[in-house]
């Protein structure tokens, strides 16, 4: 219902056309401050029905002028349950987007899809800051971190604890980002398979003296660098409502995620720390003896739940211990 300006702006979705499954989207327009990023990075938009007259104060146009501005197809009138449906039964599948079907050669399009391997292109790098970025002041300590394709509200949630962020391109190596001097490391979410970003395996070994925490895409990046191994799923986690156990408390939290891969299991020296109650898979894992931990969700979520924010809390406090 709510979100879809963030889900747009969201870097996690290079290369991926967005499914709506609520029916009607835009009823509050777009704003000039619920963005993730500076722009919209969905390849396209699919929904069942579109609002153009929005109603909201603070609203500047509606989201079919926001997909006009940045140049990204749009298609409504969809049934977006069977679509859902399908996608579910198949897994995620290429797929394009197209209004009239007379000028298509459809044969050619299937080998065209058949042929189209989401998992080795890296959007990393297409979606990646160019230079490094400053945010905040050291209150309670400075950390780099490293951009994958990150949400802004990662930084807003860490400069809100009174830490100095430094955000650096996804190809700076350890070298570089030691130079910064940080009390710690966080490594953001994006888009992408994992196991082709082999120089991010090689940055965040190289830093493992540091406090790191991770999310999303940083949460894989860790498994791998540390000898562990990711699987693509079949269609994803998605949503504000993935149910998340955390296995040393017993609490259950409702989790906003958005991610194609999972962790097979936590590497040598690292213990499970939360799991997806719906599959079962690996959601958190944490160093047994290093301050070194992530999570496969998104603590920051914007537009909600906030059950994991506390997570930013337990970086800020490893930071100072």
């Amino acid at each position: 219902m709510i979100g879809y300006q963030e889900s747009l702006t969201d870097p996690s979705y290079a290369g991926q056309i967005l499914v709506s499954t609520y029916p009607l989207i835009g009823n509050y327009g777009i704003n000039d401050y619920d963005f993730e990023s500076d722009k919209i990075h969905v390849h396209g938009f699919c929904t069942r029905e579109i609002c153009n007259e929005y109603e909201f104060r603070d609203a500047k146009r509606s989201v079919d002028e926001f997909l006009r501005e940045f140049n990204v197809p749009g298609i409504t009138d969809i049934d977006t349950r069977f679509l859902v449906r399908h996608i579910r039964t198949k897994g995620v599948v290429p797929a394009i987007i197209s209004n009239y079907e007379g000028d298509l050669d459809i044969e050619k399009l299937k080998k065209e899809l058949s042929a189209f391997d989401y998992s080795k292109i890296d959007f990393v790098d297409k979606v990646t800051i160019k230079k490094p970025l400053e945010f905040g002041e050291n209150k309670k300590g400075k950390i780099v971190l490293i951009d994958y394709g990150h949400k802004r509200n990662m930084v807003t949630e860490l400069v809100k604890r009174g830490i100095k962020v430094i955000v650096v391109p996804s190809f700076y190596k350890s070298e570089q980002i030691k130079e910064f001097d940080p009390d710690g490391i966080f490594l953001s979410n994006g888009p992408g398979d994992p196991k082709i970003l082999t120089h991010a395996h090689k940055t965040i070994k190289e830093l493992s003296s540091y406090p790191i925490m991770g999310v999303c895409l940083g949460h894989q990046l860790i498994a791998h660098a540390f000898g562990g191994d990711t699987f693509k799923l079949k269609f994803g986690h998605r949503g504000s409502n993935q149910p998340v156990i955390d296995l040393r408390t017993k609490k259950v939290v409702i989790t906003t995620q958005n991610h194609g891969f999972a962790v097979k299991e936590a590497p040598k020296d690292f213990e499970l720390t939360h799991q997806n109650l719906n599959d079962k898979t690996c959601e958190g894992i944490a160093h047994k003896s290093r301050p070194i931990f992530s999570v496969q969700y998104h603590p920051e979520a914007t537009a909600g739940p906030h059950d994991s924010k506390y997570l930013f809390d337990e970086f800020v406090k490893l930071l100072r211990d």
